[in-house]
């Protein structure tokens, strides 16, 4: 039996005597284990600790610790009872859980494993294959609860162990341990190497080399590259998360892409009647060896009609893109000039094992969309081969 000691933080506070003997009730009646519980996620790291400590001397069973994340300091507030004794600690993957969450694993795990030396789960295995799986237990819980990836998680996010300062990308090249704090490798993360307007040649260099392609300082083509990219960020894209536009940029730069397809001619049609509902189609004129082809589709709106053509029109040579899925798709809006606004889109794919993004900008919303579809597809036959 283990025995939830609900409030009990706020009770000792209130009332100390009486929530010491609540516990030394539940020993008594035969509770294996005794969770000390921050219902209300309002305690702070010192009162846990002063807390914990006091109550650790009332029972001689495994002590347990519950939080909530209400004040920001559930994992704080884990590893601190930790310290004071505790040998059951509560959380969550990712930290989901009524209000504001609980402690969330993918963080209070790692610390407790590698930052504190304090064996955690599988204990059988040595201390680096403990936690090595935690990016992938986070994905499997966003994907069963449809809930948005946090890219900033700590340990667990795709920016987690990301760079793309220049300076700070050579000092990673001679020595990792200068902007990270821990391997990635030992929660199942991995480095990446953004491009961005901060970037330099060593920012460029690393990350066409995470994509197979070599280049060093001297070459033209890395010149060309980071001033093509830095013209892009003027031109308000952001390709801190866009890797699949970034690889086009390079593989084109170099003379490695594909002439997979061109992508000659588009047209949308929206309409709507008098009831509130509409359609949407489009058409597309799209070149593969040599042939041409005209496909019209229809859609939910005229970016999924503009999908449907260029994915219509593709499979029949390209089957593979059956696989591809649209998992994400976001407009931002760059400069504030009402109807006539610059607006970057943001489209994530997944497919075939892997998951990728593209930008596009531009004055018209279509147009941008086109411009992210097409990278989209392109990358994937370029790196699968379908």
């Amino acid at each position: 039996v283990i025995y939830d000691a609900e409030h009990f933080y706020d009770g000792f506070k209130e009332d100390p005597e009486y929530a010491l003997s609540t516990l030394e009730a539940a020993e008594t009646a035969g509770a294996a284990a005794i969770v000390l519980c921050d219902t209300n996620g309002g305690c702070l790291p010192n009162e846990v600790r002063s807390i914990t400590t006091k109550a650790m001397e009332h029972f001689s069973k495994t002590g347990g610790f519950h939080g909530h994340n209400d004040s920001g300091c559930a994992v704080a507030n884990s590893i601190v009872a930790v310290e004071a004794g505790i040998g059951h600690v509560q959380g969550t993957i990712n930290g989901l859980g009524e209000r504001c969450g609980n402690a969330d694993l993918c963080v209070l795990l790692p610390n407790l494993e590698h930052k504190l030396g304090i064996p955690t789960v599988l204990r059988n295995l040595p201390s680096e294959k403990r936690v090595n799986k935690l990016v992938e237990a986070s994905e499997y819980l966003y994907e069963l609860t449809g809930l948005r990836r946090d890219p900033h998680q700590p340990y667990v996010g795709s920016l987690a162990f990301s760079h793309k300062g220049g300076f700070h990308v050579d000092a990673m090249e001679k020595n990792p341990r200068s902007y990270e704090h821990m391997d990635p490798v030992l929660v199942g993360n991995r480095r990446s190497i953004s491009v961005s307007e901060l970037s330099g040649k060593a920012s460029i260099i690393s990350k066409a080399r995470s994509f197979g392609f070599q280049l060093d300082k001297s070459d033209e083509s890395t010149a060309r590259i980071l001033e093509r990219v830095k013209k892009l960020e003027v031109e308000g894209y952001h390709l801190l998360n866009a890797d699949a536009t970034v690889y086009i940029i390079m593989a084109e730069e170099l003379g490695l892409l594909k002439k997979n397809f061109d992508l000659l001619e588009w047209r949308t049609l929206s309409s709507s009647g008098g009831n509130g509902e509409g359609t949407a189609e489009a058409t597309v004129k799209v070149r593969m060896d040599g042939d041409v082809v005209h496909i019209i589709a229809e859609g939910d709106g005229p970016v999924n009609a503009q999908d449907n053509a260029l994915r219509k029109a593709l499979t029949p040579v390209y089957p593979g893109i059956e696989k591809v899925k649209l998992i994400n798709y976001k407009v931002t809006v760059i400069n504030m000039e009402g109807t006539a606004s610059s607006v970057e889109v943001f489209i994530e794919y997944e497919g075939d094992g892997r998951r990728w993004a593209t930008v596009g900008v531009s004055e018209n919303i279509l147009e941008a969309s086109k411009i992210a579809l097409v990278q989209g597809y392109k990358y994937f036959l370029q790196v699968t081969g379908c």
